[in-house]
């Protein structure tokens, strides 16, 4: 890493990015191979998903528009009702088989990048290698996993919560209550302010159940902890990551999927869906890199540090085990700045 432990805290969003830029240059072929193993197949799957899901959502209402025009109690009808139901099947089987997939590439994604960064930053990362990498991620994805279902169970309560109170506020709106109304638009604005906040607190405690000894509601409440004096910082970070991310699957969508409609030859399409394709795996490594940095950052800016010896004694596997970092290996000591 280019910057010292104790010069990480003062580290802005161009600092952390150019800091996650350089690991990456100076360790391009680690992180090439880990790219190609696991966030080129995240990123297919992710456009796949998008193109496939366009095909069925499109068969689907061709069945639904033929539907419409059948007469009723006909054979045709009959036959039209069941392939719209084969149709819906499909495509809940075809949702549930890419989340899973999604969740277990994500995971082992952040595995890799996350103990990778971590090696690097320890005492002994000249050994780091790709099949050690390998080596490693299988064992620390249970512990992402428990993160991972604690994240998904606050967000589900905090999106049930939000809809409960926006439809309460909604049907007083209707009922004439101007008072409803704004409290209905400040309520989302606080809504969309408090997801960014939950996503940002989420990647943080993945960083932290690969590096620290917590995981699950524990993970979170620690990266709670250690976000605070560097949430502008870290929302601005994964909000720009985001929106890239949003632009490539727009125009994937618009130029890709749908580019026949606006005269796009297959050609050229193929050529544009790989050039989306490199995007998106450039993008997702570069934030699975930056959020390993965001979580070094915090660290320092909390006066904490991790003791690289240990740090690496914790990283080395040892008769096939991986053993977390403990938290009385965490050696919080004050700066002296």
């Amino acid at each position: 890493m280019e910057c010292e432990a104790e010069e990480l805290q003062f580290l802005g969003m161009v600092g952390i990015y150019r800091e996650a830029a350089a690991i990456l240059r100076a360790h391009r072929p680690l992180f090439a191979r880990i790219a190609a193993a696991f966030v080129l197949p995240l990123s297919l799957l992710f456009l796949a998903h998008i193109a496939i899901s366009h095909a069925l959502f499109s068969h689907i209402d061709s069945d639904d528009s033929a539907l419409d025009s059948a007469a009723p109690g006909t054979p045709a009808q009959r036959r039209l009702l069941h392939r719209l139901a084969d149709d819906w099947l499909a495509l809940l089987l075809f949702k549930a088989a890419y989340l899973l997939a999604l969740l277990l590439l994500s995971l082992l994604s952040t595995a890799a990048a996350v103990f990778s960064v971590a090696s690097v930053y320890s005492a002994k990362h000249d050994a780091l290698s790709f099949p050690r990498v390998l080596s490693v991620v299988p064992r620390v994805w249970r512990r992402l996993a428990a993160t991972f279902l604690a994240a998904f169970l606050l967000l589900f309560a905090y999106h049930l919560l939000f809809l409960a109170i926006f439809v309460a506020l909604l049907v007083a709106a209707d009922s004439g209550s101007g008072l409803a109304a704004l409290l209905a638009f400040l309520l989302a604005l606080a809504y969309l302010a408090g997801l960014v906040y939950l996503s940002v607190v989420w990647h943080l405690a993945s960083v932290v159940s690969v590096l620290e000894d917590y995981k699950g509601f524990h993970a979170m409440r620690r990266s709670k902890e250690l976000i605070q004096g560097k949430l502008w910082t870290a929302s601005a970070i994964f909000f720009l990551l985001n929106l890239v991310f949003v632009v490539v699957e727009v125009a994937f969508r618009a130029w890709v999927v749908r580019g026949a409609t606006h005269g796009i030859g297959a050609g050229a399409r193929l050529l544009l869906g790989i050039a989306m394709l490199a995007a998106l795996c450039a993008v997702v490594m570069l934030a699975l890199v930056v959020q390993t940095v965001v979580y070094l950052v915090c660290k320092s800016y909390h006066h904490e540090s991790i003791d690289k010896s240990n740090l690496s004694d914790h990283l080395e596997v040892y008769l096939g085990e991986y053993v977390p970092l403990k938290a009385s290996d965490v050696q919080m000591e004050q700066f002296n700045l």
